[in-house]
């Protein structure tokens, strides 16, 4: 039997293709001689000595760097010239807290896994250059991040750690599984234990941990005021306005003179009242009513003029527009608008004379559209109800404009009815309210449902931005369609709903997926049927989670939720930038002037639709502080639940009497051993058999709660 012939090189210049080859394996990586070698099946000395020659010719020609002594890379302009021939593509990183990541990117149809050596310095949600590594059969996507193409935050909440030469900030979120480095000089006064707003400086290649500065000493954990701060800081919200943003605002007028009344349709002298809740400071949207001489009912729905007071590129409106929205935490407003806007000029209070933009209604009984005006008015507000007044009237039939609010009322219903009838869905979500003492302490829960008072108001702010949207967008005759900025909902995907509905067919309920009016009545018949019952809030989630996400977009899609082929934001422009756009836009449109750029104004609805999230995300995180600080005094207590949710870590379970969510994780479950059925949303005991399912209550006790994170631990009774 012959001996295997050990494997020589064909000749140097193949044999310099093939060590090239192998660096743009990863050419992002460093080899020593030896790795090329096993790399190309080279074992004999004379192989590896030819390896070695050429190595230190490629270095001299500059194909390679010799990083450090014996470790070789491909220089950058090698890597430029591969990637015209390898794969490449841009995404978003999803930071795991132990320092690996996932990038998500619509250039593929899978997320690319990044081990943490390999993430170059990336963080979460920045936007990256990923090189592929050559698939592996049988293994997920592996890469590395080769570029950074768009920090996503530079600045970062967290706890210092000052030390005699030198101070780390420890930060808060768990998504970002480093510290960054402060040095003593730039700690701006910060010290041990306090919290504080760093930013990063710069992040040398070869650091672990990137160079920062103290931009802001935030105080000590724990404080309400320094809690509701840090959540602003984390999701990169201003803590205040601009001097010369504040100086701006307090220039404008709030007296309305009377060369602007003449160029408006005057309500003054029309019954007009807002409702809004309790504790409300900025009334963006009122109602007139009033009865016409042929029976009929107009009513009007007056929304702020905002756009009035707050003119394009303004610095007033470029920096409500990098807000983009108010944000709503638990204790307090962060107006989009300076309080001398949101508050008070621009806020239909009572008894003032305001500024609005109106579309009005003339109805018949059945609630027929038979004329529409819309345009600039005038209006001097009789009433500032709240929702329980309004409430209150509607019940007792009886009260301060009852005849009024009863035919408002009926109309609602009417309208609601239809849209229901047209395959709208019914969802209602429930609200917690927490009932807070003078230091911000949550001291008790409320729950707020949705009454016929919301429904009233709810319905004429839908018939205004539905009716605002069809008049700009429907295209009727050889009328020229314009940009405009719509609010769309998406179908949700076919795949979604299969598996929605396979998952409540094992609960005994069923969805008709055979057309979008049947899959509707299918939803709104099974939110009814689930109403009280152990089960409720998880379907009602996962129904949500099933539908497509709302946005903004200049290309209109409709609104599968309403079930309205248009659908605009127009009712709320003290509190979101793009109301006040298309306030803007139907004036111009209204005037004959000519449309916008579509490129221009999509750009505005991206980034709308990002700092929609982004406070809605900041909101939640608040009630989660709050829901923490409200179970911190109460550990070793007992309550009832009812499992919300199922992870790999565990149990999520809500506190049925406050609303409140906490985990009971599997390695506090000591009867057995318990595994996970994702698929089916349910923990199951090997030995014994107990099954934990979505919708059981159970009895659970407060293990601990970490207010930093914000973490509710449970143990079951």
């Amino acid at each position: 039997m012959k001996k295997p012939k050990k494997k020589k090189p064909k000749g140097k210049s193949n044999f310099r293709n093939n060590i090239i080859s192998a660096f743009c394996d990863n050419p992002f990586k460093a080899y020593n001689y030896k790795q090329i070698a096993a790399a190309l099946g080279i074992k004999d000395r004379s192989g590896k000595d030819l390896i070695r020659t050429i190595l230190l010719e490629l270095i001299q020609d500059e194909t390679i760097l010799e990083i450090k002594t014996g470790k070789f890379k491909l220089s950058p302009s090698q890597i430029n010239k591969y990637a015209n021939k390898k794969a490449y593509v841009a995404g978003v990183v999803d930071m795991k807290q132990t320092g690996k990541a996932y990038i998500i990117s619509d250039e593929i149809g899978e997320d690319i896994f990044i081990a943490a050596n390999n993430t170059k310095h990336s963080l979460n949600g920045d936007l990256v250059k990923v090189y592929l590594f050559p698939k592996r059969r049988g293994r997920k996507t592996e890469g590395q991040v080769i570029e950074i193409l768009n920090r996503k935050k530079t600045q970062f909440v967290g706890i210092l750690d000052v030390s005699k030469n030198f101070a780390f900030l420890k930060t808060d979120n768990p998504s970002v599984p480093i510290d960054l480095f402060i040095p003593k000089d730039k700690l701006m006064g910060g010290k041990n234990g306090q919290k504080a707003v760093a930013r990063i400086t710069e992040w040398p290649e070869m650091s672990n941990n990137p160079f920062g500065e103290v931009i802001k000493v935030l105080g000590k954990p724990g404080d309400n005021d320094v809690e509701m701060e840090s959540i602003l800081a984390e999701y990169d919200f201003p803590l205040s306005f601009p001097k010369n943003v504040e100086k701006e605002a307090g220039k404008i007028p709030a007296v309305v003179p009377s060369s602007e009344i003449k160029k408006r349709k005057d309500f003054r002298n029309v019954l007009t009242f807002t409702i809004d809740p309790a504790d409300a400071k900025d009334f963006d949207d009122a109602i007139s009513v009033k009865r016409l001489e042929n029976g009929n009912i107009e009513v009007g729905v007056h929304i702020a003029d905002v756009s009035h007071y707050v003119k394009p590129n303004s610095i007033i409106d470029k920096e409500a527009y990098e807000r983009g929205t108010s944000i709503y935490l638990v204790d307090r407003v962060i107006p989009m608008l300076p309080e001398k806007l949101s508050n008070f000029v621009c806020s239909l209070r009572p008894d003032e004379e305001k500024l609005c933009f109106a579309a009005v209604f003339e109805l018949d009984d059945s609630v027929k559209i038979l004329n529409t005006w819309f345009g600039k008015t005038i209006i001097k507000s009789n009433r500032r109800f709240s929702y329980e007044e309004v409430q209150k009237v509607i019940e007792e039939e009886k009260g301060a404009f009852s005849e009024e609010i009863l035919v408002l009322n009926n109309y609602a219903k009417i309208l609601r009815k239809k849209r229901m009838d047209q395959g709208a869905f019914a969802f209602e979500s429930t609200e917690v309210k927490f009932i807070l003492d003078e230091r911000g302490k949550p001291i008790g829960v409320k729950i707020k449902e949705q009454k016929d008072s919301h429904k009233l108001i709810e319905e004429f702010m839908l018939l205004a931005n539905k009716e605002v949207a069809e008049k700009i967008g429907k295209k009727t005759g050889r009328k020229q369609i314009k940009t405009f900025v719509y609010r769309i909902h998406d179908n949700p995907s076919p795949e979604k709903l299969n598996t929605f509905a396979q998952f409540i067919s094992k609960m005994g309920y069923h969805i008709n997926l055979d057309s979008k009016k049947n899959i509707s009545k299918s939803f709104n018949d099974l939110f009814k049927n689930i109403s009280g019952k152990g089960e409720q809030n998880m379907i009602e989630t996962l129904a949500i989670r099933t539908m497509a996400k709302a946005r903004y977009s200049t290309n209109n899609h409709g609104h599968y939720g309403l079930s309205f082929d248009y659908y605009t934001h127009f009712t709320s422009p003290i509190r979101r930038y793009p109301d006040l756009i298309v306030h803007r836009l139907l004036e111009m449109y209204l005037n004959g002037l000519p449309s916008v750029n579509a490129t221009e104004y999509e750009n505005k609805c991206n980034h709308s639709t990002e700092m929609e999230i982004r406070a809605t995300e900041a909101e939640r995180a608040s009630i989660k502080y709050k829901q923490a600080e409200f179970f911190k005094d109460k550990l070793g207590e007992k309550f009832e639940g009812r499992i919300s949710g199922i992870s790999k870590w565990g149990i999520y379970v809500e506190v049925i009497k406050y609303k409140c969510e906490g985990m009971v994780r599997l390695n506090d479950i000591n009867d057995d051993y318990y595994y996970i059925d994702e698929d089916n949303y349910t923990v199951t005991g090997q030995k014994y058999g107990n099954i934990y399912k979505l919708g059981d209550v159970v009895n659970v006790v407060v293990k601990q709660v970490d207010l930093s994170k914000r973490q509710i631990d449970f143990l079951l009774v």
